[in-house]
């Protein structure tokens, strides 16, 4: 298993909406996140600063799986207006925070 993070933001002003709809995903979106391998994920928000950690087996997989999932690329651009993301062109994917550190 492997632990990977990122950091993004809210756009300002859109705080409310972000929490409005993580609380109300699409049991879809939540079904192409287990499909993809992620488990334990979770998102944090301090101001506009999104935190997000989450685990998977197989990150490569999971990157695969999700960057051709179409409630995926839906649910992706229904956020983007909301929201600052910032891809990795590498991994076609959010660039993610090395970990430092991790205690069991």
């Amino acid at each position: 298993m492997s632990h990977h993070a990122w950091v993004l933001e809210v756009r300002p002003g859109y705080e409310d909406e972000y929490k409005k709809r993580h609380d109300e995903i699409w049991p879809d979106m939540l079904e192409a996140l287990r499909k993809a391998g992620i488990r334990n994920y979770n998102i944090f928000r301090h101001g506009l600063t999104l935190f997000g950690y989450f685990e998977t087996d197989d990150l490569q997989r999971t990157i695969d799986v999700l960057k051709d999932d179409p409630v995926n690329a839906r649910w992706g651009a229904s956020m983007a207006p909301i929201m600052k993301i910032e891809i990795d062109e590498r991994r076609g994917f959010p660039f993610l925070l090395p970990l430092q550190w991790h205690m069991d």
